[in-house]
Order: C-alpha cells, then structure tokens, then sequence
C-alpha cells in the first residue's frame, strides 16, 4: 500500500532503538526524511546511518535528553515544519505504591506527559498552517487496564491520554490528527528490564521469565518493533486523516477488555 507521505518530514523522539526505532524504519520505509532524536549518540548515529543506507532518507540526528528545557528546545528547533510527531519515552521503573516520592512522579511526569506536551505545542501550529499533520504518542496499554508495578508510568501515560483526548478534536478541523499506540510486550530494552526483575524476584532464569510472560498473551509470543512500525506509519499516512483521538492496542490481545 502506498501511505502516500513521501517527501514529507517526521520527528521520532527516542528512536535509536525499541519501538522508536520501528516507527522511524517504517516511515523511512515509505519515504519520509527523518529528525531522529535519542540521549545516546552512538546508538543514535548507527541507527541513522542504517536508515540512509536502507532507504536513501535524509537523516537528521539530535542527541540529547529532551525532558529538560534545553533539550527541547534543540530538538524543536532541528524538527521545525515536520509534517509528522512521533513521541517516545522509556517508562519509569517499576516499584509499589509506597515506594515513590514527589520527585519521583515530577520525573514520570516530565519524560512521559510533559515532554510530548511540550513537542506538540511547539509543532501543531505549523502543521495547522499546512492544513495537514500527523501526531502519534507511543504511550502504554496501562492506560487502558493500569499495570499494578507501573504506578509512575500509569499515572503520567494517562494524563497524557486525557490531553489528547480533548486536544485532538480541537486540531482535526486543520487537518491535523492525533493518536496514541498502546504497545503491549514488545522485544525491546524494556521488556529485557521488567524480565529481568520477574528472574530476579523468582530466582529463575531470563528464557524463563520470558515464557511465563509470553504464556499470558493470547498470542504466545512478544511483538516486534517492525509490526509496531507498520502501525505507526499507517496513522501517519494520507489513509488514516479520519482517525482522531483513538487509543489503538498492540498488545497480541493481552488486554483483556470487551471494548
């Protein structure tokens, strides 16, 4: 299917690898130039310069931690007039609820609501301008059924969510959509992380927390980065301008929910 978004420009927020990466491969994919943004440069750069390589995309990278002013600005400076947002933040660690401060939560708050909050404010005008944009947030299927460990990461993904949810209908009319991706288990960094906890915690091994993660969901097995991708890309194309506000599960149907 062609997405019909060659030539345009995109910003993908932590992007050097996880389901940042994935999302900016499959915009690369359907000829988008890219501003890749990551705290680490090398991963950043190896990424990138695989990106241009593979699909012959201008690649723009920016190194730095966008959850301070500083680096906020950077970035929205380099991604000025992108016709695409893709916001991404690793999730906070895990914990009980009588685990985490004040200071806790700010940080929560900062990487996981503040930040894309932030991004957009700075980017939707101009795409209200061009009368076309395409925002998308990767935040958490915990928004949807809160993940008990995940207390930081399920009180700022969605409050997130609620800002969307007003925000998008309020940009539809220019063209301009918002939506969100609820990723579920996905191969990445992070589920290495929360794996390694469950080993730790039980005392057994990685392969065996992953198959007694794996087990839980309908589908038996973790999702990849490059279907997450795909998905993302597709609600940036010209095919989803009548998607707006939706919170849309990748999870292998491990959410239980009816609707």
């Amino acid at each position: 299917m062609d997405l019909g978004i060659q030539g345009k420009r995109a910003l993908v927020s932590a992007s050097s690898k996880g389901l940042g990466l994935g999302c900016a491969e499959a915009l690369a994919a359907a000829g988008v130039d890219l501003v890749m943004n990551a705290r680490g440069s090398v991963a950043l750069e190896a990424a990138a310069e695989r990106i241009r390589a593979d699909h012959d995309v201008q690649v723009h990278t920016m190194a730095c931690d966008v959850t301070t002013p500083e680096g906020q600005t950077q970035v929205i400076e380099a991604a000025e007039g992108v016709d695409i947002l893709v916001t991404n933040a690793g999730g906070p660690p895990p914990g009980l609820w009588s685990d985490w401060e004040r200071e806790d939560f700010i940080k929560a708050l900062d990487a996981n609501m503040l930040t894309p909050i932030a991004f957009m404010k700075a980017l939707l005008p101009g795409m209200m301008d061009k009368g076309w944009g395409r925002v998308v947030n990767i935040t958490s299927q915990s928004v949807r059924a809160p993940i008990p460990a995940l207390g930081l990461s399920n009180a700022a993904r969605t409050g997130l969510t609620g800002y969307v949810a007003g925000t998008s209908r309020q940009v539809a009319p220019h063209g301009v959509t918002i939506n969100n991706l609820l990723p579920g288990i996905h191969a990445t960094d992070r589920a290495d992380s929360l794996d390694s906890g469950v080993a730790s915690q039980k005392g057994i091994s990685m392969d065996e927390a992953r198959a007694e993660r794996a087990a839980t969901i309908p589908a038996r097995r973790y999702g990849t980065r490059q279907e997450f991708g795909a998905a993302c890309a597709f609600l940036c194309s010209q095919h989803a301008g009548f998607i707006v506000g939706q919170n849309i599960l990748l999870d292998g149907g491990g959410t239980n929910l009816t609707m």
